[in-house]
């Protein structure tokens, strides 16, 4: 996952301002095709901050169906003002999205993950021989969605989640559930382990928590691509929020914006006293304590999956934008510099919260502006 780490910098990073949230509703086309955020004849409102500049033309980008809701509402507002845009974005997973970018196809890749070494090798092929950054611009918790009727609330920890997904705990009544459950009333239903299809960073990110928090129970390596044996799969968030839905058994994870329309949510039990629930808010207390690993204007973070203050869900990740620190092409830059001052703008973080993600706090958010604004 990580890029070279040289002068790490420790950065605890600033509680994030949250206000209550609204999810917006996850939709069926989160795999199978774009979203067109252009041509909208819409007046700007009160976007009248974004800047246009000389930004005009087709936007290609795909990657991560994470922030699919985030890029749907930013390209809304965006397009809104900046009429001779149009976006298109292509929620095919982190893994395909990062592909596509290192084979020019796109102005620029979503990533719940930032780029391997071998990845950032390849992107320079597409940068002229410059670097690729990693630019994050969207948290958020990763919640575990179940189906079980009867139980409307349910406390799991790493290891009893780590057997699940490797096929080990077969039966909702397993003991070691129930143990976990003391008062709830665990169906005999067959478990329906649901994992991501696709190369995806939501996988990365939930395998290292895995990985990190009971490493004798998760004895994977890790990565995009699902590594253990067993259960099914669907392709995207979407697709994995739709299965749980429909499936009686089910259990999968996805993001919380995904969660909506009635789908139950784990809590995780940690070293703190009580279980926590998958919220925006109990997410920040656990990316606050992210540290820097890239360098310059890579912006790369390593997340603590083990935080230790009470109310910390440690469940987390950070989509980023990656793209050519210089070297971008001449008929993208524009739109490309225009559209991501916007989203990593005040107005354009301030978006998030309604759609239960979590804004990049400001010692982070600053230094991504600043990348942007240097891109050529």
């Amino acid at each position: 996952m990580k890029l070279q780490r040289m002068n790490r910098r420790a950065l605890t990073l600033g509680a994030l301002a949250v206000s209550g949230a609204l999810a917006l509703t996850a939709c069926g086309s989160d795999d199978t095709g774009g979203t067109n955020g252009g041509g909208s004849s819409a007046p700007a409102g009160n976007n009248s901050a974004i800047k246009c500049d000389d930004a005009k033309g087709q936007l290609q980008a795909s990657g991560s169906s994470a922030q699919k809701n985030a890029i749907d509402a930013w390209m809304k507002a965006y397009t809104a003002a900046c009429k001779d845009v149009q976006i298109n974005y292509n929620p095919t997973g982190s893994g395909a999205g990062v592909t596509a970018f290192t084979q020019g196809q796109t102005a620029f890749a979503g990533s719940d993950s930032p780029l391997k070494p071998e990845e950032a090798t390849a992107a320079k092929k597409v940068c002229a021989g410059n670097n690729a950054i990693d630019l994050p611009m969207v948290g958020g918790p990763i919640a575990i969605g179940y189906n079980v009727d009867g139980v409307d609330n349910l406390v799991l920890d790493a290891a009893t989640l780590a057997k699940i997904f490797d096929g080990k705990i077969k039966t909702w009544d397993d003991k070691a559930i129930a143990a976990l459950n003391p008062d709830a009333k665990l169906p005999s239903t067959k478990i329906q382990a649901f994992h991501r299809s696709d190369e995806s960073g939501t996988t990365d990110n939930f395998t290292k928590y895995l990985k990190a928090v009971a490493p004798s129970d998760w004895t994977y390596s890790g990565g995009k691509a699902w590594q253990a044996k067993g259960g099914q799969s669907a392709q995207g968030s979407a697709g994995l929020a739709q299965q749980v839905k429909q499936t009686s058994g089910a259990i999968s994870y996805f993001e919380l914006s995904y969660a909506a329309d009635g789908i139950k949510t784990v809590d995780l039990k940690t070293d703190a006293a009580t279980p926590v629930k998958a919220s925006v808010e109990n997410a920040t207390k656990a990316i606050a304590t992210a540290k820097v690993a890239g360098t310059g204007n890579d912006l790369a973070l390593e997340l603590n999956y083990k935080p230790t203050a009470e109310g910390a869900y440690p469940l987390t990740l950070v989509t980023y934008e990656i793209l050519c620190e210089k070297g971008n092409k001449a008929d993208t830059l524009a739109a490309t510099k225009s559209f991501l001052t916007y989203i990593a703008s005040e107005d354009g973080q301030k978006q998030l919260t309604a759609a239960q993600y979590a804004p990049i706090p400001d010692e982070i958010i600053t230094k991504v502006r600043t990348a942007v604004s240097n891109l050529s």
